[in-house]
Parts: structure tokens; C-alpha cells; sequence
């Protein structure tokens, strides 16, 4: 019998726990839920005798010590602070790790020893990052194989709702994601680099510099950049490339509108507001306007953000509730913090809603000295506000990830992602067999 640890039983972690359990018979596994939670986690185990639920504190070092050392592999869905201290105890104890998030440099230092305990620490197995690296480098690796030149790599990806999801929703979004991650969004600079030149988008700037992309069949998206794109050049070895760019999916018109909030200092989280206990939405946005008692927020908004007052960003704010004269629900908190809460009264998802994945690649090569290119696209429609596709696309490569280490046939060691062929060939298979495919297309 095989043991497979779970921390962390939120939102993300639905699709990956059902995955476990969907093959924890077969396999001979057993799969530990721990989460400070204990009814969240009762609930992911529920009607599974191949499962147990426990509250688990991951600031208890005995704990996390005792549960760790008991597993054969740990999968932490924590937040993404608390993965090295997992990976500490891995290490320590010789035991394999898989997270969704990104390497942090804790996470890298603990490369060798993890070579030289034979464990692997794999990370950035989820979506984006994830998938995105997977079906990035397969692409990639075979334009390299043919010996060609690839001189161009772009992609996005959005986590979204489906189009028939909230008709009257005039952002087009709600959040399938960590909602503190959505608000803090590209905060610092933005790296790239375009047809050879380096470029650099300050925070203030990030969402007016924005590139509309079409995918056929679902219309017109607009996309802005991640932080830092040139870390990929030595991740997906791709040093001389021209353009190298990653950006974030969004829906028209979301990007011009949520800008407002950024020049506001809606988005700040370095400070905390005074009055929070008393404040309304409408004296939230109003404490960052000028002084004058005869104008209404709405008004001194328009005229501070040279907006038309009957326009689509109006109407977006509007919808949102930022002018509603309700209370906040805070006792304190950032402008962030604030910003998010109130957002979450309308953005968090009914249980009629869907929401939707939206990836997409571009690749430039030349062949033979002909310029070419390559489109890659994944679309993928949730089913509900749990079975979410952003859920399943994040759960499922985890839990496949952490199948393929149990049967021995991951063969690599150390801290790794998921970019090197004998780890994303086998996922993206089996995710291709469960109706997540990337299709790739030449376009002339």
C-alpha cells in the first residue's frame, strides 16, 4: 500500500483529489487529506474507504514532521510560502514532492540534496505554470529535432468564465483563482524581449499595454504581460531567441477598466487604511479622489480618469458595486485587501457557472530559411463551481505527475519542472485521453 499525502484541500485541489481516488483502488493507495480545514477535508474523502481526513497546522512542526515522514510521496497544495518547509522535511526524510506553483530560490537551493536523496521535487505541475510548460516544450523540442530555427515564442493564458456563463457580467470574469493573486497582478516590472530589443512595462503602465489575440471559435481576447519572460530563455533554453513574451488572458475591455483600479492605488498593498470597520464601497473609491462636496464619486472619477460617464468602464465599475453605499465587511485591511473583498461579492462563482481555460502558443521558426509558425491552443469549459476547469486543469497533471513517480517511471532527480521529456510526453498524454489537448495548427 502505497500512502499519498494531500496538503491542502482548497478550490484547486478538487480535481486532483478525485483523480487519486478515481485510481487509489487499483493502485493500492491510500490517500491522506490534511488541511486546517477538517471539514474541507472531510468533504474531498467523502464516501471513499481508500481515504482518510485530518486537520492538519502546518505551523505544528511535530505534525507536519509525523505526516510527512508516514507518506511514500507529498503533494503540497498549501500556499506557496509554506512548499519549502514541505520540501525541508522531504529532503530530510527522502520522500517525493509535487506542488503546482512556481520554484522559489528556497525551493531551487534544495536541488542537490534532493539529487542526492534519489527524490524528485517537482514543481510548476499544474497549469500556468504547468501545462503551459509541457505542451510549450513539446512544440519546441520538435522544431529543434527537425533542426530548425525557432526565432519567435509567445503565450498566454487565462483563467475565465465560459461565454454562457453570466450573460449580464460586463467584465466577462469572476475569480476561478486565488483572488489576492488576481488583484495583485503584475506588480513589479515586466521583462521581454521583442524582435531583439529588451523591454521593460512599469506596474502603472502594464494594463494599457495590451495585445489582442483571436482564437477561432471563441473571439477576440486581450492579453498582458507577466512579470518576467526572460527567465524562460535559460528554462526553455532559448538564448539568441528575438521575441520571447508571456502574458495573462483576459476578455476586451478588462484591462482599460481594472487599470482604473491600478492608477487609483485601488491595488496597493503596502499599507493599511484607516476606518475600515465603517467604510462603504462608495468612501472606498472615494478616498482616493480629490475633495469637493458639490461633485458625486461617480463624477470626480470620471473627470480624474478622463472617462465618459454613460462609457464601458463606468458601467463595468458599476456592476462591480464599487459605488454601492454597503459596507465594506472588513475590520481592517490593505487597499488590496479591501479592493478584494468587495470584488468577491460579485466575482465569486454561482453554482450555474462555468468557467473556462484559455492557453495559447505561437512559435516562429525558420525552415530551410522560410519563415514559419506554428498556433497551439487549449480550450477547456468547467462544469460547474466545483468541477471547475481551472481545478482540473491544475489537479490533473499533479495527480498524474505523482501516479507516474509512484510507478517508478519519472526517472529524474532534484528540483525540477515539468519541461524534460520523460515527465510532460506521459502527462500530456493522458491528458490528451481525458479531453485536454492542445491543438497545434501551421498558419501561413
Amino acid at each position: 500500500m502505497k500512502n499519498i499525502l494531500v496538503l491542502g484541500a482548497g478550490r484547486s485541489a478538487s480535481s486532483l483529489i478525485d483523480y487519486l481516488l478515481l485510481h487509489a483502488q487499483s493502485n493500492e493507495w491510500h490517500v491522506r487529506v490534511g488541511d486546517y480545514s477538517l471539514e474541507l477535508a472531510q468533504e474531498k474523502c467523502a464516501e471513499s474507504k481508500n481515504s482518510s481526513a485530518f486537520q492538519f497546522d502546518i505551523m505544528n512542526e511535530a505534525q507536519r514532521v509525523d505526516e510527512i515522514a508516514k507518506a511514500d510521496i507529498v503533494i503540497s497544495m498549501l500556499p506557496a510560502k509554506f512548499h519549502p518547509v514541505v520540501a525541508g522535511i522531504c529532503v530530510d526524510k527522502g520522500i517525493n514532492m509535487i506542488t503546482a506553483s512556481y520554484v522559489s530560490d528556497e525551493m531551487k537551493a534544495l536541488d542537490k540534496a534532493a539529487a542526492e536523496k534519489d527524490i524528485i521535487i517537482l514543481n510548476e505541475c499544474g497549469l500556468d505554470p504547468g501545462i503551459d510548460h509541457m505542451s510549450a516544450m513539446k512544440v519546441i523540442d520538435h522544431i529543434r529535432d527537425a533542426g530548425h530555427e525557432l526565432t519567435a515564442f509567445e503565450s498566454f493564458t487565462g483563467g475565465l468564465l465560459a461565454p454562457s456563463a453570466d450573460d449580464d457580467n460586463p467584465w466577462e470574469y469572476k475569480f476561478t483563482w486565488n483572488p489576492r493573486n488576481v488583484v495583485l497582478a503584475g506588480q513589479g516590472i515586466v521583462k521581454f524581449i521583442q524582435e531583439g530589443n529588451y523591454k521593460y512595462i512599469p506596474y502603472h503602465k502594464l494594463f494599457r499595454r495590451t495585445e489582442q489575440v483571436h482564437i477561432p471559435g471563441y473571439g477576440y481576447f486581450e492579453g498582458y504581460a507577466n512579470r518576467d519572460s526572460l527567465k524562460y530563455l535559460d528554462v526553455y533554453g532559448l538564448r539568441g531567441i528575438k521575441t520571447i513574451y508571456r502574458g495573462t488572458f483576459r476578455k476586451p475591455g478588462f484591462c482599460r477598466t481594472w487599470d482604473i483600479f491600478v492608477q487609483l492605488g485601488a491595488t496597493d498593498d503596502t499599507y493599511e487604511m484607516e476606518g475600515v470597520k465603517e467604510m462603504t464601497h462608495r468612501q472606498f473609491i472615494n478616498s482616493f479622489l480629490s475633495y469637493n462636496p458639490y461633485d458625486t464619486v461617480e463624477l470626480k472619477l470620471a473627470h480624474y480618469m478622463n472617462l465618459e460617464l454613460d462609457g464601458p468602464e463606468m458601467h463595468r465599475l458599476k456592476w462591480s458595486g464599487v459605488f454601492d453605499d454597503e459596507k465594506v465587511g472588513l475590520d481592517s485591511g490593505t487597499p488590496a485587501q479591501i479592493l478584494e473583498h468587495i470584488l468577491k461579492k460579485k466575482w465569486t462563482l454561482k453554482p450555474d457557472d462555468k468557467d473556462m481555460i484559455v492557453m495559447w502558443h505561437k512559435f516562429e521558426y525558420l525552415e530551410d530559411g522560410k519563415p514559419r509558425e506554428i498556433h497551439s491552443t487549449l480550450v477547456a469549459v468547467g462544469d460547474d463551481m466545483k468541477n471547475t476547469a481551472m481545478s482540473k486543469t491544475v489537479g490533473l497533471p499533479v495527480g498524474i505527475a505523482a501516479k507516474l513517480i509512484l510507478e517508478g517511471k519519472i526517472k529524474s532527480k532534484g528540483v525540477k519542472i515539468p519541461i524534460e521529456r520523460d515527465v510532460y510526453t506521459p502527462i500530456l498524454k493522458e491528458l490528451s485521453e481525458q479531453g485536454f489537448e492542445l491543438s497545434e495548427k501551421q498558419v501561413k
